[in-house]
């Protein structure tokens, strides 16, 4: 399976018909940022960080997003590296090997907080029980760029008896409840199970029209 790119201007700019109401308004903020306005990339960075991202200000100076990812997975690496320069293009975005088989991609920013939904001296990710912003909610085009995003970090395609199936897992309730959601507005069912760990886990199964969702939201990892 070949890694899935952005999509080029042009069909996004189609599908930016009939986006969420306040697309406009949240543009124009991003503007004044000065950073990319292109709130179907800012949706999958969303997705990317919620799962597998890490916000930290060791120097108190300017905030850092680490997005962990496996070494198995170099096509998904060269994408998350791409999408964070797309949306800081004045900044840089670093790779750094850690133990093991695992690499950080990293990006500084003063915009981090204002644009994911936790902080960095918030506590962990469970503690402030981070959501998906109502804004992804609201727009199945933005949902599909989040779910791809969530789905390359948290979640996995394996095969049951020869049928392909999807789990999504986390430990933060509302964000499984989150998950859940956008799954049925775009269409489709899904299962949610959990398991006591140190936290309770919950396990999210899609387990019909499988293909269908994969092709949706371009879900590729590789």
């Amino acid at each position: 399976m070949k890694l899935v790119s952005m999509r080029d201007s042009k069909s996004r700019a189609a599908r930016r018909e009939g986006s969420s109401p306040s697309s406009g308004t949240k543009q124009g903020y991003f503007r004044q940022l000065a950073i990319s306005d292109d709130l179907f990339l800012l949706a999958y960075i969303v997705g990317l960080a919620i799962g597998d991202g890490n916000l930290s200000n060791p120097n108190g100076g300017a905030t850092r997003l680490r997005i962990s990812c496996d070494t198995k997975y170099p096509n998904l690496i060269k994408n998350i590296r791409e999408a964070l320069q797309r949306l800081l293009p004045k900044n840089k975005v670093s790779i750094v090997k850690k133990r093991g088989n695992c690499v950080d991609v990293y990006c500084y920013s003063n915009h981090w907080e204002k644009i994911l939904p936790w902080k960095a001296f918030g506590g962990s990710k469970y503690i402030q029980n981070v959501r998906v912003p109502q804004w992804i909610k609201d727009s199945n085009d933005y949902s599909k760029e989040c779910m791809r995003g969530l789905m390359q970090t948290d979640g996995c395609v394996y095969y049951d008896r020869g049928y392909p199936m999807i789990n999504f897992t986390t430990i933060i309730p509302d964000l499984a409840s989150d998950v859940q959601e956008m799954i049925r507005r775009l269409g489709f069912t899904s299962k949610m199970g959990t398991v006591m760990e140190v936290h309770s886990t919950y396990r999210i199964r899609i387990a019909r029209n499988v293909e269908k969702f994969i092709e949706l939201i371009n879900l590729v990892k590789d």
